[in-house]
């Protein structure tokens, strides 16, 4: 029987979220705030969340100004209740979560030989606390049989430290737990991919290459520009599409991938 379901969906409509309830954790963030946006602009009711309740609601009320519909929350991944206190907000509040973007992200170490404590601390928040939330997210989804959750990883979760990447510079020390973190977030992304798959629940990661930032030593961003594709480092707008085509329904037939956002860092 000939399939007639590309017939049925226009492709531009298709990438629109209207009447899609999103949520971004560290949504006022560096990487955060280009997620925020993105959904908005897309269409959907954009919660973003972190510690930090006054740059969200910022961010918030400035997006509001421009017609989108975001609204604030507070959220701290290191106590539970924090987590299920915006759950519940969001719930109550529009009766549904359609899309979940863990974004928000603790770098406490400083270097390969700092305290084991800041370890220990990495594990709770971005190890711990991202399976909680996504299991509590994954809840309503899996009572409405559709959901996309998207998790912001890095090429550091792909690849081990190059240390090139650093000469001339003083930034050779590289933290161990970010690598561990995010390699550790895209298996689980495969695992929540496998075991949500069956309540058409789509679970993906993005892993982004360099971003650049004024505070990067100009000598750094010439060892890496030369390890891309495109001879740049990424900025601010990169995330947006990606984000919105994993969020939306074009790309309805992908889960438990692992996607490379790194001008071609990794395949060169």
């Amino acid at each position: 029987q000939k399939n007639t379901m590309c017939q049925n969906m226009n492709v531009l409509e298709s990438f629109s979220l209207k009447g899609k309830v999103a949520l971004v954790t560290g949504g006022a963030g560096m990487y955060g705030h280009c997620i925020t946006k993105a959904l908005a602009e897309a269409k959907a009711t954009t919660y973003l969340a972190s510690r930090n309740l006054k740059n969200c609601e910022k961010l918030a009320k400035e997006l509001c100004g421009e017609g989108y519909d975001v609204k604030a929350g507070r959220l701290d991944l290191a106590d539970e209740k924090s987590i299920d206190n915006l759950y519940r907000m969001i719930i109550s509040e529009q009766g549904k979560v359609d899309i979940l973007v863990n974004n928000a992200v603790l770098r406490p170490m400083k270097g390969y030989d700092d305290d084991i404590a800041n370890f220990r601390l990495s594990m709770e928040i971005n190890g711990t606390a991202l399976f909680y939330i996504t299991r509590l997210f994954a809840q309503n989804m899996i009572e409405k049989r559709t959901g996309s959750i998207i998790n912001i990883s890095s090429y550091m979760g792909i690849l081990g430290p190059d240390y090139n990447l650093y000469e001339g510079t003083d930034m050779g020390d590289v933290p161990p737990e970010y690598f561990f973190h995010k390699g550790g977030m895209n298996q689980l992304t495969k695992y929540m991919g496998s075991t949500l798959g069956k309540y058409n629940i789509r679970v993906n990661s993005i892993c982004p290459g360099g971003y650049e930032t004024q505070q990067q030593p100009k000598r750094f961003k010439e060892n890496y520009i030369k390890k891309t594709f495109l001879n740049r480092l990424a900025n601010e707008d990169d995330i947006k599409g990606i984000v919105v085509f994993l969020a939306s329904d074009a790309s309805s037939y992908i889960t438990g991938a692992i996607i490379p956002l790194d001008g071609g860092y990794i395949a060169k």
